[in-house]
């Protein structure tokens, strides 16, 4: 077979393997058996092989999974992924149209109800209309790329139908009856079953070997668009839509509802045929239609205010509570954990369920060999919900907390105003060990690798005692050699991290170093304000209450951390090994001469040449804050196209108001300056 007609048949395979694809995973309707479309395949790559040079990164013979990767790059995502806020029950889900309607004022709003695949989230790009990469959701901002796994999935379009550029989010999930067959195979090789497909579907993609996810039988639904190049659409339901047109794979299980009433039936409807479905769900999702409301109501700190999550109600079940475990947390406060008889519950294992504090266990009235009946919070955190007394034989036994510290032995105290008891040795183990495992966690200093095994191992062999060992831990490199698991990569890539991480900007320290009731945005308000942790330290308690987020209480708690001489001797440690002590954003002091220094800006209607978030990005580039309302503390409106009841209120409270032309305008005289 010559060249030519080699590579007009190869397109005509290409078409017909690709056209049953979607029939059979997209579409549910195959129209030729699997002995037919094995036969389709292997002539394919029977021509592939003769003519290696026509294989494009489209064929369907490339989803069979590439060569093993050594690990996994770091993907940022165009459009944060943020979480959604959850709603429990009915009153939730009013309250959420409620304040919904009171942000838009008189304008009808229209509601998509789609239902919530318990599945892993991931973030899947275009370009031209060709899949470049996929990564998951990771912190919202930055994920892992996994876009050779993702490539193994058939439902997935390797070329969309029009040369766009976009970029989808999605959700991969494992069919029930996949996960049926894959644990069937484990039982009959001796491994371990997995719990639940959630699961399976996220180790799954996130296997190093791409051919163990192409085995895996895994599935995805495509239910939102991050960023969108060459297209236009104005609410979310054109979105669904326009990905379909496009070739994605998109739940037809959505309505589109004006009125709560019909939309809570349409939920009620699905909690009681969730069974009947080929694939797990643990909810639904709510979403405002139209873009310019959803720009309007814009984002809290986490989650958008025009989308909102319900969650199924929980599962029950009895079971036998063997035990308690206490532990003792990073502040020294002191936790009880249930040890339960090991039962399923939703899907999963359940062999522990907090107990939160002493007080919990007084009131429900626990002893040791009650049954008890347990949920899931959310379908996600196991809690014992009663006890079942009338089961009781006499044999059980009351539980005492103990009056010493279960990791160092000093006495354990309570603070006024609460319940919890705590261990307050600055010396004792377990607060050292889980100060050291939060100071290397995502939200603080970010350091990978540094798991909690690893950490308790580091700890264990005493190769830290502190955070601060940290940063000399490439002075014991033969030691870090000689632990379980660490090999010359895996210390090399170590020491990398913990090298990189000396980068920081300064509120990842703050937050990192633990100081009571200091969360991570508290410690980015503090970096913003006072730019160097030097300058944190000397700061007075009216300086730090002169800040809008900082309480009287918080105030206190940063003042006493940093008076502790054992916290000036951390501080002098981590400086000397060359850890970055400023902040890196800007702030409104340095940024004094710019065109919005000090000004609260509020955006409304759609801007058609950046997103939302590119816009916030460029605002805080010229000094100035975004609000998500406005007031008469409003400095000035942006308004874009189909801007609503945000520009009346600015009009009626005299706020100066300018369209995107001159914001354009303003960011262009900036970079010219």
């Amino acid at each position: 077979m010559d060249r030519q007609t080699a590579e007009q048949k190869i397109e005509e395979l290409r078409q017909q393997i690709e056209y049953h694809n979607r029939l059979y995973f997209v579409e549910d309707r195959p129209e030729i058996t699997d002995r037919e479309y094995d036969a389709l395949m292997r002539q394919l790559q029977e021509l592939e092989s003769l003519f290696p040079e026509l294989v494009t990164p489209d064929s369907p013979t490339q989803r069979v999974g590439g060569e093993p990767l050594p690990h996994f790059e770091k993907v940022e995502h165009k459009v944060p992924m943020l979480s959604l806020g959850n709603a429990f029950n009915e009153g939730d889900l009013r309250d959420f149209d409620r304040r919904v309607r009171q942000a838009v004022g008189d304008q009808p709003v229209r509601y998509v109800c789609e239902l919530k695949i318990d599945g892993l989230a991931v973030s899947l790009r275009y370009e031209d209309g060709w899949f470049v990469r996929g990564a998951t959701r990771g912190d919202g901002q930055t994920g892992e790329d996994i876009t050779q796994n993702l490539k193994t999935i058939r439902s997935l379009p390797l070329r969309l139908r029009k040369p766009v550029t976009i970029e989808v989010r999605g959700e991969a999930y494992m069919p029930k009856r996949a996960f049926e067959k894959l644990n069937r195979e484990r039982e009959t090789r001796g491994e371990p079953l997995f719990a639940n497909p959630r699961n399976s579907a996220a180790g799954s993609l996130r296997q190093l070997d791409p051919k163990v996810a192409a085995s895996r039988e895994l599935d995805i639904f495509v239910y939102g668009i991050g960023e969108l190049i060459g297209e236009t659409v104005e609410s979310h339901s054109e979105g669904l839509a326009l990905l379909e047109s496009l070739g994605f794979k998109v739940n037809p299980e959505r309505r589109v509802f004006e009125q709560i009433d019909e939309l809570i039936a349409f939920i009620n409807r699905w909690a009681e045929k969730r069974p009947e479905l080929p694939y797990e769900i643990d909810g639904m999702v709510i979403k405002v239609d139209s873009f310019a409301q959803q720009q309007e109501l814009g984002f809290t700190a986490k989650s958008p205010r025009w989308a909102i999550a319900y969650k199924f109600p929980a599962e029950e079940t009895v079971t036998v509570l063997e035990g308690i475990e206490v532990n003792v947390g990073r502040t020294g406060v002191v936790t009880p954990t249930a040890l339960l008889k090991p039962v399923s519950l939703a899907g999963t294992t359940v062999k522990r369920a907090s107990l939160h504090n002493e007080e919990i266990i007084r009131e429900k009235g626990l002893m040791l060999g009650d049954h008890v009946v347990v949920k899931k919070a959310g379908d996600i955190i196991p809690e014992i919900v009663a006890v079942l007394p009338e089961r009781r034989t006499g044999a059980e036994r009351p539980f005492q907390m103990p009056t010493h510290c279960p990791e160092c032995g000093s006495e354990l105290i309570r603070f006024e105003d609460e319940v919890a008891l705590r261990c307050i040795n600055p010396d004792c183990p377990a607060l050292i060990r889980e100060g050291i495992i939060h100071f290397v966690s995502r939200l603080a200093m970010n350091i990978e690798g540094l798991g909690e095994k690893v950490v308790a191992q580091l700890f264990e062999q005493k190769l830290i005692a502190s955070v601060a060992d940290l940063y000399y831990l490439h002075e014991r490199r033969d030691d870090l050699l000689r632990l379980e698991r660490m090999g010359e990569k895996s210390v090399d890539n170590l020491l990398q991290a913990i090298e990189a991480s000396k980068e920081n900007s300064v509120e990842r320290l703050i937050f990192g170093l633990g100081i009571r009731l200091i969360g991570a945005k508290a410690a980015k308000v503090l970096a913003e304000r006072f730019g160097h942790l030097d300058n944190l330290q000397r700061a007075t308690r009216e300086q730090l209450l002169e800040i809008d987020e900082i309480g009287p209480k918080m105030a206190d708690s940063i003042l006493t951390y940093f008076a502790m001489p054992q916290v000036q001797e951390l501080l002098e440690r981590l400086r000397a090994a060359g850890v970055n002590f400023a902040y890196k954003g800007v702030r409104a002091e340095e940024g004094s001469d710019l065109p919005l220094a000090g000004k609260t800006v509020v955006l409304t209607g759609t801007l058609s040449t950046m997103t939302r978030q590119e816009a916030e990005e460029k605002i805080a580039r010229l000094g100035g804050k975004v609000t998500g309302s406005v007031s008469k503390k409003t400095d000035l409106v942006i308004a874009g196209e189909k801007a609503g009841s945000k520009l009346e209120k600015a009009g009626k409270l005299g706020v100066q108001v300018i369209d995107e032309a001159s914001f354009l305008q303003l960011l262009e005289q900036q970079q010219a300056d």
